[in-house]
């Protein structure tokens, strides 16, 4: 497949830039990409599922550039987590000629100018994870308000009297902070005697939300359980058994410290928890859809990745051959585009 010839490429290269209907996915092959470049512009590094994110990404494509199926598959991360500085990396992927970039987003919107220059400029953008809402990008996720709404309904079960709630929110202006809040507020709807009494910001960080849940114990009344969105389990509990609180029902995100902690607590106090997250390896994921839009194959522009859960019953399961430091995962191949579901847009 030649490459694309795009006339607002060629603008962009000459001067600097300021900064359907359902349907089945095809058969997913390796394909002849060779001569093909796809970038990786992500926005944030600081905690174990980013971290492993980018390592999934890059084994997967290191193989993928051995094996011949694409020329280079580059990663960037920008230092500050701001949407105006991942605007102008995007600006500048598309001046160094990549054939597609792939996008975990600081923002839903905040990017839309840039990745519309990108598609312009006859480059494939896919996002995934933090996703953007720009119509010519395609979206790789999980249901993010779902797992909110999946929370709640465990602790519902959990507390049939009724709970008081504190909510450990992740990064502000991310689009899966503000998915999985959304479904933390409809789940408090759907069972109005779960009371959320507090809300702060972890930042998906154990040693984030360990401070900022101490900052506002002292205000909270009693805390019957914590919502998350994933990898701020240990620094909470911490931060309970610090304050002297008794430790509540924290949700977790599948990391092994979290789900080790939750495995000593089971078998020496009967903890009992849920863990609900998405895979850092949703990274190869989104590269092998890259590479197959690149092949011409056609997709819905919204396509939803699976959850991975861990319940009390599948605990012991889930920890046996996680490796320290690691994260429940699922392991994914080219022929896994293929079974990707149209979702409602994300």
């Amino acid at each position: 497949m030649k490459s694309r010839r795009h006339p607002l490429r060629r603008s962009l290269l000459c001067a600097a830039l300021a900064v359907a209907p359902l349907m089945a996915l095809p058969v997913a092959s390796h394909a002849d990409t060779a001569d093909k470049k796809i970038a990786l512009s992500n926005n944030y590094a600081g905690n174990s599922w980013r971290q492993l994110m980018l390592a999934s990404w890059q084994q997967t494509t290191d193989k993928a550039v051995k094996d011949g199926v694409i020329a280079a598959a580059d990663s960037f991360t920008t230092a500050e987590n701001q949407a105006t500085e991942q605007a102008a990396q995007i600006q500048n992927l598309i001046l160094q000629g990549y054939d597609a970039i792939v996008i975990n987003a600081s923002s839903p919107t905040a990017l839309n100018g840039a990745v519309k220059q990108a598609c312009d400029a006859g480059i494939i953008v896919v996002s995934f994870d933090g996703t953007v809402s720009e119509p010519c990008a395609y979206r790789i996720s999980m249901d993010f308000k779902q797992t909110g709404i999946e929370q709640m309904d465990y602790l519902a079960g959990r507390f049939p009297q009724g709970a008081n709630v504190l909510e450990v929110r992740g990064l502000a202006g991310v689009s899966v902070d503000e998915r999985i809040h959304s479904g933390i507020t409809a789940g408090a709807q759907k069972h109005p005697n779960l009371k959320v009494v507090g809300e702060v910001n972890g930042n998906w960080s154990p040693t984030v939300a360990q401070k900022a849940v101490s900052g506002v114990l002292p205000s909270l009344p009693k805390v019957d359980a914590v919502v998350t969105q994933g990898g701020e389990g240990v620094g909470i509990a911490q931060a309970f058994v610090a304050a002297g609180r008794p430790l509540p029902a924290i949700i977790f995100g599948n990391r092994e410290e979290e789900l080790s902690w939750w495995k000593k607590q089971s078998d020496t106090q009967g903890y009992q928890s849920f863990s609900i997250s998405s895979g850092p390896s949703i990274s190869s994921l989104a590269f092998y859809v890259a590479q197959q839009l690149l092949d011409g194959k056609q997709m819905p522009h919204d396509l939803l990745s699976p959850a991975v859960t861990v319940t009390q019953q599948t605990l012991d399961a889930s920890l046996k051959d996680l490796p320290k430091g690691g994260i429940v995962s699922e392991t994914y191949s080219v022929d896994d585009v293929a079974k990707l579901k149209p979702a409602a847009s994300l």
